[in-house]
């Protein structure tokens, strides 16, 4: 595993996202055999964490290495979805905005990580293509 290209592609894939270092997290384990990376957003407003995009591999850098050419491709190949959402003791709605292929992905990027009671969805919409 090398070390300098594990952090330059981390960098890179930040970097062409637009992201600040605190609201992207690339968390590695390892699941039946294989590398598995699962790339977190965190909203700097209200500081909840969601899914952008898992990849699996051989190792960190085979996962970023894909990471990487989905986050370049990703706006021409998914839809934009808007989901209104209120985390359960929270009496704000947040708008959110997700890439995925279908609405069932943008709400699997919502829940990721978390209990389907802690939030509720009030509306999911598919945004026009621009």
């Amino acid at each position: 595993m090398d070390e300098f290209d594990i952090a330059r592609l981390e960098r890179e894939i930040r970097q062409y996202l637009g992201l600040e270092p605190a609201q992207l997290q690339f968390e590695f384990r390892e699941l039946e055999g294989q590398t598995r990376l699962d790339l977190i957003t965190v909203n700097p407003r209200h500081q909840q964490s969601f899914l952008f995009r898992y990849e699996t591999g051989r190792d960190q850098v085979e996962c970023l290495e894909k990471m990487l050419s989905y986050v370049k491709s990703f706006r021409d190949t998914e839809s934009s979805y808007t989901v209104q959402w209120r985390a359960r003791d929270d009496r704000e709605l947040h708008t959110s905005y997700f890439r995925a292929h279908n609405v069932y992905e943008a709400l699997d990027k919502l829940y990721f990580g978390r209990d389907l009671n802690t939030i509720t969805v009030f509306s999911v919409v598919l945004n026009p293509s621009s």
